[in-house]
């Protein structure tokens, strides 16, 4: 199996921790920047979060387990869908992580999303990463 890519991202944003924290982690929130996705699921560890939406024209339907939380601070999750064209099976699970953390009045939102198949999904990734960001800031900017 060849060597699995991984992507960063930061992004720094003029709200408190916990504004940006249930950006992340409030469906109703989630909907209004990531692409209007209805995700259903409960963030604690171990919980499995569904995520249903639609891509282009075609629908999808994704899932991953909640791996760890430390509230404000961290979220790690795994996730998969079915519109990456690989099979749900662990193997091609990603793996995201978000780090926040407090800078003048600011919070700093960092990305790691790991075992990422290719360099064409790593750039298809941070195309994606860069739009879901930009919602993201606007959002709870405002």
């Amino acid at each position: 199996m060849a060597k699995r890519i991984s992507l960063k991202k930061t992004i720094t944003i003029n709200a408190p921790i916990t504004t940006v924290w249930q950006a992340l982690t409030d469906p109703s929130m989630i909907k209004q920047y990531f692409f209007g996705v209805e995700t259903t699921g409960d963030w604690k560890e171990g919980n499995t979060i569904f995520y249903k939406g639609e891509w282009q024209g075609k629908k999808f339907e994704s899932k991953g387990k909640v791996l760890q939380v430390e509230d404000q601070k961290m979220l790690r999750h795994s996730y998969w869908s079915n519109m990456s064209g690989l099979p749900n099976r662990p193997e091609n699970y990603h793996i995201i992580t978000y780090g926040l953390s407090a800078e003048n009045g600011y919070t700093k939102l960092n990305l790691k999303e790991e075992n990422l198949a290719d360099e064409s999904m790593k750039d298809r990734s941070d195309k994606l990463w860069d739009t879901v960001f930009d919602k993201l800031k606007n959002l709870v900017e405002r």
